[in-house]
């Protein structure tokens, strides 16, 4: 098995590089040799031209920034999400099967406007306190470009507003040295990519593999219109059957549907991730990553960090709620399985977007620290008994808007090699 290390500085850093180009044809700096190499003559004619190419693809960089296998290994760069602009999606039918009855008046009256001022005040503070944090934790934080959701955008197949960038984990998975744009699910975030592109693009010319998956056209076909769901009991019926409000009729999902092992990477089909957008990713990624498909009992599934979240090598939360079906298969290959405590968050208090197992929805910093929620004193336990340090941040009102440290982040670049964890 091929073990690639994420090597950084000087002259091994160089070596990894070298190694990385030579071997798996995913470096800048090789590929812009190939091109100047096959075009020796045009270049010879034209060789300002040339200086300036390079130049702009900075083909012959010394490290690349972007590099992570896995959920777990030390922290060195993260994308954070934005709260600022957040607007509440229109209630659509896709927006109706991933939330809660209870929630949909506050849809119907607020979808297309901003979501409550006070409350996203208090997500947005509460978001620049993490992000001081991290950098306290020795972490590299960048942030999207603020964007005016406001908009209303039209295609020839549908029209909407915008939603947000708050959880770059929906839209953005890297695996290795690539950064790939999920195409999403919901037509609100449709353009969500833009507010990413200037940071994708840095990356990018930094010598990152750079992946946008083909992008749905979100027309109606793509949709159950009349996906029945009336009650909780409408859902597990209906996620029993293996029906979603996705159809097969065009590859989409989120990224926050995988979650990644080194060489092997788990994946539900949801709400918002439906087989064909599994296949893509499966044949993309092949041959050097496995992607396996597991399922839960699970009512409304969208997104797998708040239900089955991998925190170490062979050590994974899963919800008890929500039981995986496939948990012998983890049992066998010797992985711990640890069910975390019942969430703590009061029922009073607003998620319109997710459920409370957002307490479960951690970002490690490394094997022994992870980020959770300050207010969660039982799954601190939990982590102090397993022999991790917590680093307890406030992001209540920040959970209202669908996630927890896990969604609102993507991890950029983690200290350490591809490795296979599953057997």
């Amino acid at each position: 098995m091929l073990r690639v290390r994420c090597l950084r500085g000087g002259s091994r850093g160089a070596e990894a590089a070298h190694l990385i180009g030579a071997m798996l044809g995913r470096s800048v700096a090789g590929w812009a040799q190939r091109v100047f190499q096959s075009t020796s003559s045009a270049a010879a004619a034209q060789p300002r031209h040339a200086a300036e190419e390079e130049h702009v693809t900075e083909s012959a960089p010394q490290e690349c920034p972007v590099c992570s296998y896995n959920e777990w290994d030390p922290l060195e760069e993260v994308i954070v999400g934005r709260a600022e602009n957040a607007h509440v999606p229109p209630f659509t039918v896709e927006v109706k099967a991933n939330t809660y009855e209870k929630y949909w008046p506050f849809y119907q009256k607020h979808g297309g406007q901003s979501f409550p001022a006070d409350h996203l005040k208090k997500a947005v503070a509460e978001i620049e306190e993490m992000c001081n944090i991290l950098r306290h934790e020795g972490v590299v934080v960048r942030r999207p470009d603020p964007i005016d959701w406001s908009l209303e955008y039209k295609t020839p197949d549908f029209s909407s507003t915008g939603m947000y960038a708050a959880m770059p984990r929906d839209i953005l998975i890297v695996v290795g040295n690539e950064i790939i744009e999920a195409p999403m699910a919901w037509r609100a975030r449709f353009f969500e990519y833009r507010a990413y592109r200037p940071l994708i693009k840095e990356y990018f010319r930094k010598g990152a593999k750079w992946t946008t998956a083909p992008k749905p056209t979100m027309a109606d076909e793509l949709y159950d219109q009349d996906y029945p769901i009336r009650t909780v009991e409408d859902r597990h019926k209906l996620a029993a059957q293996g029906k979603f409000v996705t159809t097969e009729h065009e590859p989409c999902f989120d990224a926050a549907d995988f979650i990644r092992a080194g060489t092997d990477l788990f994946v539900q089909r949801s709400q918002v991730t439906n087989y064909m957008g599994i296949e893509w990713m499966r044949r993309h990624l092949a041959p050097d990553y496995k992607v396996h498909i597991i399922s839960f009992k699970d009512p409304n599934p969208m997104h797998i960090d708040a239900t089955f979240n991998i925190i170490g090598p062979g050590l994974v939360l899963s919800n008890p709620d929500r039981p995986c079906r496939q948990i012998e298969m983890f049992k066998k290959a010797g992985w711990t399985v640890v069910k975390p405590p019942t969430p703590l968050i009061p029922d009073d208090h607003p998620l319109w977007m997710s459920s409370k197992w957002l307490s479960m929805n951690v970002l490690m910093l490394d094997e022994k620290r992870v980020m959770v929620d300050a207010n969660e004193s039982s799954i601190q336990k939990m982590f102090e008994s397993l022999g991790i340090q917590t680093v307890k941040v406030n992001i209540r009102h920040a959970n209202s808007l669908g996630g927890g440290f896990h969604c609102w982040t993507t991890d950029v670049r983690r200290r350490g090699t591809l490795q296979s964890y599953f057997h």
